[in-house]
């Protein structure tokens, strides 16, 4: 593999570790700033919010600029946002840095993905793409544990100065290691809306919502699962949550190159997988050593199906795919916020902690129906089109990317 998707996936590293790590700082920040910790949660929420509007927004407006540029750029956004976290005098200054840094997160994972996937030969996309999220789950796994000790013995800020630093070595390996890499001559915006127009995208787009909201839904009060219903104390949730990212390293490792080899049938398995694990989590989750068994291959069946479903909206959008690579990197945030919404309320109404876990057990369900029905509609139309010239399909102004997914470009 290119050594470019190591550049990748450092910035990726320092991305996801400022999404997630503000969660064990949250105590500390809300003290410093004498707000409630209500208040406080606006920098999760406000920072996934902020993900989405630049996933979709910002990427729309970079399409006509060399990939490199833009991917250069948006890490000294990231930089930015991150210094002024740091060095911020008051909460609404901290809460704009988070919003400055966000902004970044989807259109650099959106064009990222793109550059990744670009770099080796098609048979190795998916794999290359795994290689870029593994910065994310990176994070997951020993960044945020090690940010979060940071900040708990020399403050939080010392944390953010971190990330800052961690931005400025990920931007010169963008700048020395990633090849410069223009935009297709077509990639005009009004041309990447042109991708929408394919079902297979929506489609796609759904089962990253239900998939991955499902799981990021039962994750968001693991910790309350673990403490008030496995019986685990206080002191042990953050060890179980890097057992939970040691699955999710090897779960996103392991799906892209699955996926490289047959998507469809990878990402079906990976659903029912994800189903039946979810439902295992909410009927034993009384028993410590079943919830960690639970908790290794939540991580890794959720987080296997990240490469599959960002090639498959790639796949789907050829010549387009910058746009709809950054709306499904929305689609993930977007998944996250749903799931925690819906399992907060299923809390409140007196569901329990586990209430969540099958809530995303269900999604997860529904993303499983939706791709067995998208995989069924790929096979009925490709066989359909099968009589038709690969070039025909392909230069025709209204062509239908679900018909020249496989077409030489």
């Amino acid at each position: 593999m290119p050594i470019s998707l190591i550049a990748l996936a450092l910035g990726g590293f320092g991305i996801g570790l400022t999404e997630f790590v503000i969660m064990g700082l949250l105590p500390e920040v809300a003290a410093d700033f004498t707000v409630s910790p209500a208040v406080a949660g606006w920098l999760i929420s406000g920072y996934a919010l902020s993900v989405v509007v630049g996933a979709l927004g910002l990427t729309a407006a970079v399409t006509r600029f060399s990939r490199k540029r833009v991917l250069v750029a948006l890490m000294v956004l990231f930089i930015a946002g991150n210094l002024l976290s740091a060095l911020a005098p008051s909460y609404e200054i901290m809460l704009a840095g988070r919003i400055i840094a966000a902004l970044c997160h989807g259109a650099f994972f959106g064009i990222g993905s793109v550059v990744a996937a670009d770099l080796v030969p098609e048979n190795k996309k998916a794999a290359a793409i795994a290689i870029m999220f593994t910065g994310l789950t990176t994070a997951n796994v020993l960044g945020v544990p090690l940010g979060t000790l940071l900040g708990q013995a020399f403050g939080w800020r010392s944390t953010f100065w971190a990330i800052t630093a961690i931005g400025i070595v990920a931007l010169l390996g963008l700048v020395f290691l990633v090849p410069s890499m223009k935009a297709p001559h077509a990639a005009s915006l009004r041309g990447e809306l042109r991708a929408f127009r394919s079902p297979q995208v929506w489609l796609s787009i759904a089962v990253t919502i239900l998939g991955f909201g499902g799981m990021f839904g039962a994750f968001t009060y693991i910790a309350f699962t673990l403490t008030e219903v496995s019986g685990f104390a206080s002191s042990t949730v953050p060890w179980l949550l890097i057992v939970f990212g040691v699955g999710l390293f090897i779960g996103n490792t392991l799906g892209g190159r699955a996926a490289d080899r047959a998507l469809d049938s990878t990402l079906i398995v990976l659903l029912a997988g994800l189903t039946l694990v979810l439902v295992f989590f909410a009927l034993t989750a009384q028993n410590p050593v079943a919830t960690i068994l639970s908790l290794v291959l939540m991580g890794f069946f959720g987080f296997a199906i990240v490469p599959g479903l960002q090639m498959r909206v790639m796949r789907f959008a050829p010549g387009a795919s910058t746009l709809a690579s950054g709306a499904n990197i929305g689609a993930f945030n977007l998944g996250n916020a749903l799931g925690a919404w819906l399992g907060g309320l299923l809390i409140t109404a007196g569901g329990g902690y586990t209430a969540p876990i099958w809530a995303g057990a269900a999604a997860a369900l529904i993303a499983l129906v939706v791709m067995v029905a998208a995989a069924r509609r790929r096979s009925a139309l490709t066989a359909a089109s099968a009589p038709a010239s690969a070039p025909a399909a392909y230069h025709s102004t209204e062509f239908d990317p679900e018909l020249v997914e496989n077409h030489p470009k």
